[in-house]
């Protein structure tokens, strides 16, 4: 086949919320050696997407940036060096590109796409080999795209760190957002029984289809911290996978068992909040937190075996075509999904 020319892709020239993105025509850059071009099929939607789209990211962002960092599509072109891979392969790039194996650093943090770097809301895009995965035989595109952050944030949560999660272990899940429909499938998947909470019985009886063994409604519960010590006999749960932030912290350490451990992820709950007895709490209870900046391209890679293992299936709320990514943007920003919200760029 031939190789398109140019792209479409949106751009964010004004960082000062989502309708300013601008669909334009670019060129596509002359492919390096090491790099794979690649025709980009879908790209899911996350909350720091919203954040960077009014320019608050607090690691920093480009000027007139392409967004998103989320993306499933099929290999066009290789490049002259580029060993292992071939025309056609479905593929996902890492969410920081440099970020093979190990910790983060500064440097690998500054190679995150739709943020230091250019995203993937384009039709398509050059990556450096050494970023790509293989997605799923029994994924659909749609379904693919929402690994790179999403997934591999709350694989890397619950069993990244150590002590990883081990089946019978016991997980609290906050709310039903990408992460935390993740980390219940992940868990589920894993041999753990999961704790869901939400301020929605709707969104709860969802969980519930997915795995959940008990269901907290924490505008009914407010306490529900004290609910979780109930339903484990006193024990309290092996991991937390806390998006909640400042707002919820306290509430997440009394719920864990001695050894537990809390992965902190986001903010969701705002930054108000007492966090005064937090320190007591985790050392009383020889807890651990850890925080969780997504995973490196391994991790990745071994996530995918797993999700292979058991056929997992991601949870699509919603699926938005190319042209009205903006309404996709609304849809995330209303919350009022479970799972993830998609944008479909290729036609075929």
């Amino acid at each position: 086949m031939s190789l398109p020319k140019t792209t479409r892709e949106y751009r964010l020239p004004n960082p000062e919320g989502f309708h300013n993105l601008i669909l334009q025509e670019a060129p596509i850059p002359t492919l390096k050696s090491t790099e794979v071009l690649v025709k980009i099929h879908a790209v899911s939607l996350q909350n720091r997407d919203l954040v960077v789209a009014n320019g608050q990211y607090p690691v920093g962002q480009k000027d007139n940036l392409v967004p998103a960092s989320d993306m499933a599509g099929e290999i066009v072109a290789v490049g002259a060096d580029v060993k292992g891979w071939k025309l056609g392969e479905r593929v996902s790039a890492n969410f920081a590109l440099d970020h093979v194996h190990g910790v983060v650093t500064a440097e690998i943090r500054a190679t995150a796409l739709g943020g230091p770097v250019d995203g993937v809301l384009t039709e398509y895009k050059a990556f450096p080999a050494h970023a790509l995965v293989r997605i799923p035989e029994h994924l659909s595109y749609e379904e693919a795209s929402t690994l790179p952050c999403t997934a591999l944030t709350a694989y890397n949560a619950l069993l990244g760190g150590n002590p990883a999660l081990k089946g019978g272990h016991t997980v609290l899940v906050q709310g039903t957002g990408g992460v935390s429909i993740s980390g219940l499938q992940l868990a589920v998947a894993s041999g753990a029984t999961v704790i869901v909470t939400s301020s929605s019985d709707e969104k709860l009886e969802i969980a519930k289809k997915l795995g959940a063994t008990h269901l907290i409604n924490y505008k009914r519960t407010p306490d529900w911290e004290l609910e979780v010590l109930r339903v484990t006999n006193g024990r309290g749960v092996d991991h937390v996978v806390e998006v909640g932030g400042p707002g919820t912290l306290t509430r997440s350490a009394k719920a864990l068992a001695f050894g537990g451990n809390m992965a902190v992820i986001g903010i969701m709950a705002g930054l108000a909040g007492d966090v005064s007895g937090l320190p007591l709490i985790v050392l009383g209870k020889a807890a651990t937190m850890r925080g969780i900046q997504v995973g490196s391209r391994t991790q990745f890679e071994d996530m995918n075996r797993l999700i292979e293992a058991v056929k997992l299936k991601p949870v699509v709320d919603k699926v938005f075509d190319f042209e009205h990514a903006v309404e996709a943007y609304e849809y995330q920003e209303k919350q009022q999904h479970v799972g993830k919200v998609v944008v479909r760029v290729a036609k075929n």
